[in-house]
């Protein structure tokens, strides 16, 4: 299948394409910059400079790429927690997830995609006995407003199954912590992996994805993803 993956250089992205290219899909893979063409090249992936926030310009590039899965794995977090840079960092995110996801969605339905995958986070549930399901009710403001919105726009659009997926805080390569900080936890490969198990399994949803440490419940997406935590290697 052709894959128009949005984020192929950020930290989910470069581990998963890996992925997909052995499992003999055609990624087509965006990035911001062009400076970043050669990487999003060695990583086996077709490059497609374009910025999400740009309408027009994300919708000639998923008509061009003609995909019919788009996998949505964008962030801008590239400063740390606790440095002066950090709140503008997440103003910056969650324009993505707001603004850049409508336009995502609204060039995938343009182009005729039939599937997209999403990065969302499993962080966001109110607390409460034993590990939140997918169901439960999540905490208003915050990061559920840019979260939550993402979400809907997966979800919602007509014509497109919408599978959304719950990230834990991640660790692993690369990322801001070797090893698990926070609780729900998810290694960077295992995330990858899930989007990987998501372009041909799943009925569309939203979907838990996390190490087994008792914050959130993950048993739908082993039953449906075949998700297992434990992943390693992209």
């Amino acid at each position: 299948m052709r894959i128009f993956l949005a984020g192929a250089t950020g930290v989910v992205g470069r581990r998963l394409v890996p992925w997909l290219r052995d499992a003999d899909h055609t990624v087509i893979g965006t990035t911001r910059a062009a400076s970043k063409v050669p990487a999003v090249e060695r990583l086996g992936a077709i490059p497609a400079v374009v910025d999400v926030l740009d309408g027009a310009a994300i919708g000639r590039a998923l008509s061009e790429a003609g995909a019919s899965i788009v996998i949505h794995q964008l962030t801008d977090l590239s400063a740390t927690p606790n440095t002066p840079e950090f709140a503008a960092a997440l103003e910056r995110n969650a324009r993505l997830r707001l603004e850049g996801t409508a336009n995502l969605m609204a060039a995938a339905s343009a182009a005729g995609v039939t599937r997209v995958i999403a990065q969302s986070v499993a962080f966001l549930y109110t607390p409460g006995d034993g590990p939140r399901t997918e169901g439960d009710p999540v905490e208003p403001g915050g990061v559920s407003v840019g979260a939550l919105a993402l979400e809907r726009a997966v979800m919602g659009t007509p014509g497109i199954e919408g599978i959304v997926l719950r990230y834990g805080y991640f660790y692993g390569p690369v990322t801001w912590s070797e090893s698990p900080r926070l609780r729900p936890a998810l290694h960077i490969d295992a995330a990858a992996h899930a989007a990987l198990l998501a372009v041909t399994r799943g009925a569309p949803g939203i979907y838990n994805i996390a190490d087994d440490d008792g914050a959130v419940s993950i048993d739908k997406a082993r039953r449906e993803l075949g998700f297992e935590p434990d992943v390693r290697g992209a």
